[in-house]
Order: C-alpha cells, then structure tokens, then sequence
C-alpha cells in the first residue's frame, strides 16, 4: 500500500533534508514518493536535493509566488495523481522530527479503525513532553481560557479530540479526495480543523496511532508575528462563518455522533 509525502518548505533548508534523510534510513514501510515544494527559492536546498539518490521518488517543486498551506498540500495531492497516485497521502510539516519508524502504526490505525479518514500520530516536544496537537471544537471561550493559560490540555490523554493539527496527518485518498481535499480559501491557520469537521461530517473516522511518535517543534508564529496573528485571526473568522463549524456544533449540542476517532 503506497505512501506519498508532501512537505512544505519555506526557507527550511537543512531542517528539509534532515527530514528527508530520516524517511530515507527507514525499514518498510517508508514512502514511496516524497513531493517537497519550495514556497519561496531555495537554490541551495533544491541543487543538493537534485544532486542526490533517493530511495523513493523525489519530485521537487518551485512555485513563482507564495501559496497558502492547504493550496500547496492540494497540489502535491493532484501531482501525484498526475505521476500514479498512491493509496495513502502523508501532510508532513518540514519541522517534523522522527522517533523510529510511524508508518507501520499510522498504517496499521488506518486499516483497524472502520471508515479512518485519516491517522495522526502522538507528537512531543524535543524534552518528549506531550504537544497538544488534538484539540476540541475551537470556540471563543475556549480561545479565551487557552490564552489565558487556564486548565491543562483541552483533551486529556486518550480522549475523543474534534480535530487534530495538520502537522503530520497520514489520510486516506478517497477521504481526502470526497471532501475535496484542504480548502484554500484558509491562507494558513484552522485548515486543518476545517478538514477534520468535514472528514468526520462526512462520516470518516480520525484514527489514532498510539505507536507512532514523532517530534513536533511548534513554532507557534501567530504569538510573535503581526502577519501570521492576522491570518489567524481571519482564519478563525472565517471558520466560525462556515456550514462544517456550524453543522458540527449543531450536531454536538443535539447529542449526535458525528464521524468520531478511535
């Protein structure tokens, strides 16, 4: 069962090669093509990619001008397609560290979980303190207690999350594709929520891969840059105006099961 990977780098250099070294050491299963697009030039990382053998197909992409988060994941997802699509489709962060080998448990959720969408795995910080990448519904209130630091994890530790984070997500091409992948009209910030309400509206599960961990060094941008606290803010906007936000909500406050992780 193929994987195909897309990253994203935006002037990650080296940070993209580690990461790309790691997939390449790894045992079966690892992926069998790897897209990495340049969301601004990098001739140096791209000469030293080119100028290396890989043992999955590499396919480097350079786009003339910046895309957003979701378009550039899109398109990977159609490129593939294009090249022989692979049955399973890997959203990797380029700041994503490997601990062994998340494959095997990621693929293993998948095909143990009726109906998974997609699988994530348990992501940790450089210390192996528990990130808190699964989240609940994200609602002004919630925003609020958050940042004011109030309580601990919205979710506790083998919980029900209602979305999980966009950092390294192993989906599923027919779920990816019958919710018609990220929706790009989110520059950056909760197009992962957003994909996750549709996958779960859609009645796909989000599976988790206890096994699989994975080192996430959150940059958390939004909380020192003007521009990304921006997009964030239009984003969250932007969520809480869309029919999955409200069909969702309206679907908890009914008491409805809707899609569901395991």
């Amino acid at each position: 069962m193929g994987i195909t990977v897309s990253i994203v780098s935006h002037g990650h250099g080296e940070t993209v090669e580690h990461l790309l070294q790691q997939m390449a050491d790894l045992s079966a299963p690892r992926p069998e093509r790897v897209i990495v697009t340049l969301n601004q030039p990098e001739p140096v990382l791209a000469q030293g990619l080119r100028g290396r053998n890989w043992p999955f197909d590499l396919v480097l992409t350079e786009n003339a001008e910046p895309l957003g988060f979701g378009a550039n994941h899109n398109r990977a997802f159609a490129l593939d397609a294009e090249r022989g699509s692979n049955e399973r489709f890997a959203v990797v962060n380029p700041d994503i560290r490997l601990r062994g080998n998340p494959f095997g448990s990621l693929l293993a959720a998948l095909g143990s979980v009726p109906h998974a969408g997609l699988a994530y795995p348990v992501q940790v910080d450089e210390d192996g303190r528990r990130q808190d990448h699964e989240r609940l519904l994200p609602t002004p209130k919630r925003l609020v207690t958050r940042h004011l630091g109030h309580g601990a994890a919205e979710v506790p530790t083998g919980a029900t999350p209602d979305w999980v984070n966009a950092a390294f997500l192993l989906l599923v091409r027919e779920a990816f594709a019958q919710v018609g992948g990220f929706d790009e009209r989110f520059h950056m910030y909760c197009e992962d929520v957003d994909l996750c309400l549709r996958l779960r509206l859609a009645g796909w599960q989000l599976a988790r891969a206890d096994g699989a961990v994975v080192v996430h060094a959150a940059q958390r941008a939004s909380r020192r840059r003007l521009s990304h606290l921006g997009w964030h803010v239009r984003s969250l906007l932007r969520l809480w105006r869309s029919r999955s936000w409200h069909e969702f909500r309206a679907g908890q406050a009914n008491g409805q099961r809707v899609g569901g992780t395991s």
